[in-house]
């Protein structure tokens, strides 16, 4: 919806924005009741009748209102926080894919995570465990961070 919103705004922006200048003669006629008609020709019957062309010294291309800059700059601010979003997002399945990849190679038990037995065999230390503990930890919490990464909190 906001993205549909965005893309309205810009194609209004860009639509005021980029409107052919023409140099133009505007007339503005003063009626014999006192009332004052615009337009691209003098109205007929008209008391008095000014005549004034627009100032294109700037090449055809008007100026922003106020108005018009403000909601450029809305526009910009809310693309920028999305850009923001989405590289918050990138970076936890970044994060995910990583602890997931860790766990993964942490799965065989290291030299020192092994103890001889008296039968010649050998077991597996609390070590070992503890390890694969950190690991299975990092990754909820990797998923905990895509997760409100996702959400936008």
């Amino acid at each position: 919806m906001m993205t549909r919103i965005a893309a309205y705004g810009c194609c209004l922006a860009a639509a005021l924005l980029l409107q052919p200048a023409v140099a133009q003669t505007l007339y503005k006629s003063t009626m014999p009741d006192g009332s004052v008609v615009y337009g691209d020709k003098p109205a007929p019957g008209a008391a008095k009748v000014e005549e004034t062309q627009p100032d294109v010294s700037k090449g055809g291309i008007g100026g922003t209102t106020t108005r018009e800059q403000e909601a450029l700059k809305e526009l910009e601010k809310a693309r920028l926080q999305r850009e923001g979003e989405q590289d918050k997002v990138r970076a936890a399945e970044q994060a995910l894919r990583n602890a997931e990849a860790a766990r993964d190679a942490g799965k065989e038990p290291l030299a020192s995570e092994r103890i001889g037995t008296a039968g010649g065999a050998s077991r597996i230390t609390d070590d070992y465990y503890a390890r694969q503990k950190k690991l299975d930890d990092a990754v909820e919490e990797a998923r905990r961070e895509l997760d409100l990464a996702r959400s936008g909190k």
